[in-house]
């Protein structure tokens, strides 16, 4: 049978013996885990949630505290500025709260949803 064409001649030839080299497999890594992420994933996020939430009260706590005073600058002048401190806090604690969450949702329930063997 002559009709073969050109594609079909390619088929039948060997293919090109390359040359591989194996570095290392699954099988042979060890892969073996010793749970130690588990507990300091969780406690960086704790920390870091600690301190997110602590720096905005450490600046915002002495201003509202002076703002009481009665003779803070803004009350000698009538203008209280007590409401804006109070303000401050609820938006900060709010937003402060939301990121807390998903932080929490993010990095706490992929931690403990693997099990060790």
């Amino acid at each position: 049978m002559d009709n073969m064409t050109a594609g079909q001649n390619v088929a039948l030839e060997k293919p090109a013996i390359e040359h591989r080299e194996a570095y290392g497999t699954a099988k042979t890594e060890n892969l073996r885990d010793n749970g130690l992420w588990r507990i300091i994933l969780p406690a960086f996020v704790v920390v870091c949630c600690l301190i997110l939430l602590a720096f905005p009260l450490i600046i915002l706590t002495p201003l509202f505290f002076n703002s009481l005073s009665s003779t803070a600058a803004a009350n000698v002048a009538h203008t209280p500025l007590t409401w804006i401190w109070i303000t401050m806090v609820i938006i900060e604690a709010v937003i402060i709260a939301i990121v807390i969450r998903g932080l929490i949702k993010i990095f706490m329930t992929t931690s403990g949803s693997y099990k060790s063997k």
